[in-house]
């Protein structure tokens, strides 16, 4: 696949870098390339991102972090069996558990909430960095609504992470979940209240959650193509001068 001449390999992670040390340098650098792209369009442009995973696979199966890349590339295309597979060879090679709420978020996507649940009470969790627990936190939630357990999910997200005021990189998600799993228990007014704390939290829109505050708050957004559309169209009054 090509591969644009200001991609140099260079922009990758040190640590991923430190890897590839064990690659001869030519073809460290093609592999280290294709994981720039890769992490270049793998939220624009999955397939993508995809295609430059399976080539990264093809020269380095042997790299840990091409297996973790590869994993989140099928991810990414809910290949959630292929991306599992690839999350457990990485983990077999470095011995990490941070794929592990990833690996059951896959099982979720396989349709096997229950082992989902089974992993958000292993060990491993214990092990994660808060960001990790905390993402082990939504997976059972989801898990939990998957099986229809709404009041589950609810106090599966009740949590000190939850009632911090503290903005970090988990919370406007967290909240978001939050509001997503009270609405859906039909709890609108408390949703509300929480969708509204996403927001708040939300500095780089990595929620819809000001769309669905609004949508709550009977806000209609009109398209301004179809509203310009709408004012050229001839009336019959136009019609009859």
């Amino acid at each position: 696949m090509p591969i644009p001449e200001d991609v140099t390999g260079e922009e990758i992670d040190k640590d991923v870098r430190q890897e590839l040390q064990s690659l001869p340098k030519t073809l460290a650098d093609d592999v280290a390339r294709n994981l720039v792209m890769v992490a270049r369009l793998i939220d624009e442009d999955p397939e993508g991102a995809y295609g430059y995973s399976r080539v990264a696979l093809r020269l380095a199966s042997r790299v840990a972090a091409v297996r973790e890349a590869a994993g989140f590339a099928a991810y990414a295309n809910q290949k959630y069996s292929e991306a599992l597979a690839e999350f457990r060879a990485a983990r077999r090679m470095t011995g990490s558990v941070d794929l592990w709420p990833v690996m059951a978020d896959c099982e979720r996507g396989l349709g096997r909430p229950e082992k989902a649940l089974d992993m958000a009470g292993a060990p491993e969790v214990h092990k994660l960095d808060k960001a990790g627990q905390v993402e082990m936190r939504l997976v059972a939630a989801g898990a939990r609504r998957d099986m229809g357990q709404l009041d589950a999910a609810i106090v599966t997200l009740q949590s000190p992470e939850l009632a911090s005021n503290s903005v970090q990189p988990w919370t406007a998600r967290l909240r978001y979940a939050y509001a997503d799993a009270l609405l859906a228990a039909g709890r609108q007014g408390e949703a509300r209240e929480w969708f509204a704390k996403a927001v708040e939290a939300d500095r780089d829109g990595s929620t819809d959650a000001s769309d669905r505050l609004a949508e709550m708050d009977g806000v209609e957004f009109v398209d301004a193509l179809d509203e310009s559309e709408s004012e050229e169209t001839p009336t019959e009054d136009d019609d009859k001068d």
